[in-house]
């Protein structure tokens, strides 16, 4: 068996090695995980959530605040969170493939995991393999979600900050903004800056922002051509606004994911859909009944 000890020393050390290891036995709940996430020495790294809409360019503008930061000696840990898929229960971990370029460089390292089927993008083995991290010495931790919407406001109960990326044509997230993403967003950022509508549309969330009395950043970014790049991570290497009152907010979030999590640890979800298509030969399926038969046993 793999000594606890041995992984704790390693993880605290910097060994990407070692702390690779550590992430797929959290990642699987293989021993000695559980004791491990339970004798943490957890540093204050910040982590910046990475959110929004698909074809924001999320990855994009992650490989360029990653170039940024290497540039000025900052260790960089990025964990890109794909969906899982409902059919083959895998994960396409996409994000892995598009920054491979910052594959040999020792200040950064990139991992992926997949959704286990968290709509928001956040499970609690995303929350269980962030603490893994923040145990090794980097100075930023960036989680990017996979971008799904609204849902993706569990962020929130992970993220010291989290950036909302938006495009020029996202003219209809302004509604999406105001039902979620704007409670959670520590600052926007409107990327593809170059195409037409981009003043404006930043305009309109700037105004946004003054009309609910908010003090959120707006930042306009061409992250494929480092525009803008340089005043977005002087805001992200600032102390984090979250204040005394939030914090109980975001690790009671912390929490419930993690208790959900084991709660729910026996639910064979392979076995339930082999049961579901059992089930649908008979004429007068319903799935209330079904879930009962599931709840009782």
């Amino acid at each position: 068996m793999i000594n606890k000890e041995e992984l704790l020393k390693g993880i605290k050390q910097g060994s990407f090695i070692t702390l690779a290891r550590a992430l797929t036995l959290v990642e699987n709940g293989i021993a000695p995980a559980a004791q491990l996430l339970r004798s943490l020495e957890l540093n204050q790294t910040p982590v910046i959530g990475i959110t929004g809409p698909p074809g924001a360019g999320k990855s994009t503008l992650v490989n360029a605040i990653t170039m940024h930061l290497t540039a000025q000696q900052k260790k960089i840990a990025i964990l890109a969170v794909d969906p899982t898929s409902p059919f083959n229960f895998g994960s396409l971990l996409g994000d892995r493939i598009r920054m491979a370029q910052h594959f040999n460089n020792p200040n950064v390292y990139i991992r992926s995991i997949a959704t286990r089927g968290a709509l928001g993008g956040i499970s609690a083995k995303t929350i269980e393999m962030v603490d893994v991290i923040k145990a090794a010495n980097f100075d930023l931790i960036f989680v990017e979600t996979v971008g799904v919407g609204q849902s993706e406001i569990e962020i929130a109960g992970l993220a010291d900050k989290t950036v909302v990326v938006l495009v020029p044509e996202s003219g209809d997230e302004i509604q999406h903004i105001k039902s979620g993403l704007m409670e959670i967003a520590q600052a926007f950022v409107v990327n593809k800056a170059d195409r037409d509508g981009a003043d404006t549309f930043a305009n309109n969330l700037k105004k946004l922002m003054y009309q609910q009395h908010q003090q959120i950043p707006v930042f306009k970014t061409v992250a494929d051509k480092d525009i803008g790049i340089a005043a977005l991570c002087d805001w992200l290497l600032e102390p984090s606004l979250a204040d005394n009152d939030r914090r109980p907010f975001l690790l009671a979030e912390k929490a419930l994911k993690i208790i959900e999590h084991y709660r729910m640890a026996g639910l064979d979800k392979k076995q339930l859909l082999l049961d579901i298509k059992e089930a649908l030969k008979a004429p007068d399926f319903n799935i209330y009944k079904f879930a009962d038969s599931w709840i009782s046993t």
